[in-house]
């Protein structure tokens, strides 16, 4: 996750302005029932985040102990991601692009996404994405192999359990986020206007392991930010407060922040958006711990973005929640009917 710049009240003024001029809207769906949110966490309570997450670690520690984008040890996670796409069924693509680096010179850096499609009408496409790279300063383990583990497994788990999506579900994992959102941004920059229509949602996952965390989706609809997303957001939110009701967690919304993690560039382009995120700087609250246990005081993720950023940094119980709650929103949008 990028480090949040400005402030709120900014950020909802930059987005306000960049959903006006989009000329853009994307298809609605109507979210579907018959998703079963209590199967999905049993079923998730034991499938395996954890091994992809040991797996990344081992990754970073042969790698110079990170994975940021342009390095070896983000082509290692890309193949890594690969290998397990194709191993489940998929055909993972490589998309390409290219950054500005670190130091002085600010050299242009090669980088890519991986995107992975399942079946489905290609004309209401959901994407659920998340950013595969980490910080030069740590392994990325919470931010974002946590992410990337989720994927993975609601990936195998579409394949394994032989659902039959309606709509097209894209996985892609972004390259590059950490720099400047860069891979998403490339990503949505590339659409045509028609693709943009024919994308009819984005789900994101941003750090879904916290060890001191809370489970939180964004805010869609603007009520307890002021920071709403494009048309259809509002129901991507009330699709995860069911998750949540339903299974009796308890659960808060987080805001839309501009610049903050690879949602924005599908927001400004005027996708409905959405989404799951743990937290990293900001400290537990007495009433959060009464909510989710937890230390008051201390940092949602006391690594972020450091070196200790590592498969000891992570909540594996909250993982499984949060990746079946991902699971949910986007199998209730695989096969949900046009708005």
């Amino acid at each position: 996750m990028m480090k949040r710049p400005g402030t709120a009240a900014a950020a909802a003024i930059l987005l306000a302005i960049s959903l006006v001029l989009s000329g853009c809207t994307a298809s609605r769906l109507n979210p579907a029932g018959g998703v079963d949110p209590r199967a999905l966490l049993a079923e998730f309570s034991g499938r395996g985040m954890v091994g992809h997450l040991e797996a990344l670690q081992r990754i970073a520690d042969d790698n110079g102990g990170n994975r940021a984008s342009g390095t070896s040890g983000y082509e290692a996670s890309a193949r890594y991601v690969e290998e397990q796409l194709r191993a489940a069924g998929y055909t993972p693509v490589r998309q390409t692009f290219s950054f500005r680096g670190e130091g002085r010179n600010r050299k242009q850096v090669e980088s890519f996404n991986i995107l992975a499609d399942t079946a489905g009408d290609a004309g209401n496409t959901v994407v659920v994405g998340g950013h595969l790279d980490s910080v030069r300063e740590g392994p990325g383990i919470n931010d974002n192999g946590s992410g990337v583990a989720a994927m993975l497994e609601i990936a195998r788990w579409m394949k394994d359990s032989g659902f039959s999506p309606a709509n097209r579900v894209r996985f892609a994992f972004w390259g590059a986020e950490e720099d400047d959102l860069d891979g998403s941004r490339h990503y949505v920059d590339e659409l045509s206007a028609d693709e943009v229509r024919r994308t009819a949602l984005y789900l994101n996952v941003d750090m879904a392991a916290s060890p001191n965390g809370v489970r939180s989706f964004h805010d869609g609809d603007g009520s307890d930010f002021g920071e709403a997303g494009p048309k259809g957001s509002q129901e991507i939110e009330e699709v995860f407060f069911r998750f949540f009701e339903s299974n009796s967690l308890p659960a808060e919304t987080t805001p839309f922040v501009d610049g903050d993690s690879d949602y924005e560039p599908f927001l400004r382009a005027g996708i409905p958006g959405g989404g799951l995120f743990t937290g990293e700087v900001e400290s537990k609250t007495k009433a959060q711990v009464q909510a989710y246990g937890g230390v008051a005081g201390k940092k949602l993720d006391p690594c972020y973005h450091k070196a200790c950023d590592t498969i000891s940094n992570i909540n594996a119980d909250l993982l499984k929640e949060m990746s079946a709650a991902l699971a949910y929103a986007t199998a209730t949008y695989a096969l949900a009917s046009r708005g």
